[in-house]
């Protein structure tokens, strides 16, 4: 088993990002991924792999193309968004690395935004009583379910091309 720093690291790009987000709605092998993020297939085979041997995608199936053999890769969000029991250990804090490919990775959706559509851009470093914290952390991780759970493949008829990203976290006193 793969550590969670090594995860994180392994997450802390772009691409990868992207990967993980294209893969939540359906498995894919390297040579989709490389047209539909317009990348070679020797760059999305080295990134799908990274991925594999950090734990952030499993093999779901495999295909015969040509004589060789594809594997298809999923990403298993259902494992990141179950909520976790009180006192059980999480995940490390979120390494620099990753927060920043997180930003780059907000810039590139923002720069896709629908224009005259309804969406929300909320942030807060505040102080709420522990009930409002565990409430609010339930709904976000319901909003992230929900939207992980019905992600469709790029394109589907009927779905509409969206953007959400949640970063919610208790901070330490400042004393």
């Amino acid at each position: 088993m793969v550590d969670e720093i090594s995860a994180m690291r392994a997450i802390a790009h772009p691409v990868r990002l992207r990967m993980l987000s294209l893969l939540t709605g359906t498995a894919m092998s390297a040579a989709e991924v490389a047209r539909e993020l317009d990348l070679t297939h020797a760059n999305a085979s080295y990134h799908l792999r990274l991925l594999a041997d950090a734990g952030e995608l499993v093999v779901d199936g495999e295909e015969k193309i040509r004589g060789g053999v594809a594997k298809r890769y999923r990403y298993p969000h259902e494992r990141d968004l179950a909520p976790s029991e009180p006192g059980t250990p999480t995940r490390p804090s979120a390494p620099a690395a990753y927060l920043r490919a997180l930003g780059k990775e907000l810039e590139r959706r923002s720069r896709s935004r629908a224009a005259s559509t309804q969406s929300l851009s909320s942030d807060l470093e505040g102080w709420v009583d522990e009930d409002t914290w565990k409430e609010a952390l339930e709904l976000l991780m319901s909003a992230a379910r929900l939207l992980h759970e019905r992600n469709r493949p790029p394109r589907t008829p009927g779905t509409v091309h969206v953007s959400a990203t949640s970063v919610a976290f208790r901070m330490q006193d400042d004393q």
